[in-house]
């Protein structure tokens, strides 16, 4: 049974869809799933593995079937963890349980420095956080020119040199700028432009994720139990590290997932992972959490 909703917030109406009975059957929290800029759609086939649980996903502010009136096409960490604070209170069903997947672990992370009582047990999976980085600079400047050539040519070479970036193992170094500019046609991207400017990944509405520097002192001082977690087949990659350098800023390892930064994705979606061994490693972490 699935029942879709929307919340109006300040700025925002956003709509969420609960997979389950509210109060929960097995009087566990709601699990909640978020991603950024991934909206409810992406969290498909995750979900469908937990049949037992009630799981609850959301469309953020301006994506998908979310709605906003602020006058703003940016995606701001703490704004997205107002909403997410707010629908939290909507369930009515007290602390959830949450996986948080890329820039939406970015919001989860904002979400518990800010309302620590809203979560019991947090998985941040591969927040895509630069500062944290040790060559924070050196990835700013990789970052920088994917958004330049998004701006000047449009979203094959944007999203082309998107993932030369965050394909590149280890620290970007002067080998990887000396690189020329990637070909869209090589992964697959359309060559032509369409004109387009508001990609909600490439644009520079993105920016404030990718540079949020999350508040360590909250998060340990928080009753939340916070897991950063990183894929397999992830490692040396960009999200790889800065997993990897987030867990190590709270004092924990990286927790290691089955596949890449989306395997909970199913088949629907181009680069599909693992859903169903994801969500048994998943099970087993919110159990030691």
């Amino acid at each position: 049974m699935t029942t879709t909703h929307v919340l109006p917030t300040k700025g925002a109406e956003i709509t969420y869809d609960v997979h389950g009975p509210l109060p929960t059957a097995d009087g566990r929290p709601p699990l909640v799933m978020i991603g950024q800029p991934m909206d409810a759609s992406g969290f498909a086939a995750l979900a469908a593995q937990f049949p037992d649980r009630t799981v609850v996903t959301y469309d953020p502010r301006g994506l998908g079937r979310s709605t906003r009136s602020d006058g703003r096409v940016d995606q701001i960490p703490q704004t997205q963890a107002a909403d997410v604070h707010a629908l939290i209170g909507a369930l009515d069903a007290g602390p959830v349980e949450m996986f948080a997947s890329s820039g939406g672990a970015v919001t989860a992370l904002a979400l518990v420095a800010t309302y620590p009582n809203d979560v019991t047990t947090l998985v941040a999976h591969e927040p895509p956080m630069i500062p944290v980085l040790p060559d924070a600079a050196a990835a700013a400047r990789a970052a920088d020119a994917w958004r330049s050539a998004y701006r000047q040519r449009g979203f094959g070479a944007g999203m082309a040199g998107f993932i030369a970036m965050t394909s590149w193992q280890g620290e970007f170094t002067d080998e990887y700028f000396a690189q020329p500019a990637p070909d869209p046609a090589a992964f697959g991207m359309p060559t032509e432009d369409d004109g387009s400017r508001d990609d909600p990944l490439l644009s520079d509405r993105s920016l404030a994720i990718t540079e949020y520097r999350p508040d360590v002192e909250a998060l340990t001082a928080a009753p939340t139990w916070v897991i950063i977690a990183v894929g397999e087949e992830s490692a040396g990659t960009f999200t790889a590290r800065t997993a990897a350098a987030t867990a190590a800023l709270l004092g924990q390892p990286a927790t290691v997932f089955p596949s890449h930064h989306g395997g909970f994705t199913g088949g629907d979606h181009p680069y599909a992972g693992q859903p169903a061994a994801f969500a048994r490693r998943l099970r087993e972490v919110l159990v030691t959490g």
